[in-house]
């Protein structure tokens, strides 16, 4: 079975922690289940196909197999030693470090650096998801 490697790679991008998501084979669409923890519902009719459907839906990566902070961290150490990778460094320690490494990275003039960084990350992710799962992908 082939999946589009775009979808798993925007599912990566949305991942957070108010919803699961899950690769819809049938359709090839990517669908997303709220946590009733957060949202204080859940789409009882969508959990039921997803748990009754076997084989159709695929758990895609979630916020806690994407690892943001370890991203970032791993970013960081492809800069050059030296006072940008020092402040960003900085700016990931403690509660608040997404937007503070954000707000640093504006500053350095590096964000499209990042991006980059970042958008290469998710598709690694993506394909490893894909081989863990021994799926083949179109790009």
């Amino acid at each position: 079975m082939k999946v589009e490697l775009s979808k798993i790679v925007d599912a990566i991008e949305m991942a957070g922690d108010a919803f699961e998501g899950y690769y819809d084979f049938e359709n090839g669409d990517c669908v997303w289940l709220s946590d009733p923890l957060y949202s204080g519902e859940t789409d009882e009719e969508l959990a039921a196909l997803i748990e009754n459907s076997t084989g159709r839906f695929l758990r895609l990566p979630s916020t806690y197999d994407i690892h943001k902070y370890n991203i970032m961290e791993n970013f960081i150490e492809t800069l050059p030693a030296g006072s940008e990778q020092n402040r960003l460094a900085r700016a990931i320690r403690g509660k608040g470090a997404f937007r503070r490494f954000k707000d640093e990275i504006i500053r350095l003039g590096i964000v499209e650096q990042w991006y980059k960084y970042q958008a290469d990350a998710y598709r690694e992710l993506a394909t490893r998801w894909c081989r863990d799962n021994e799926l083949e992908w179109t790009e």
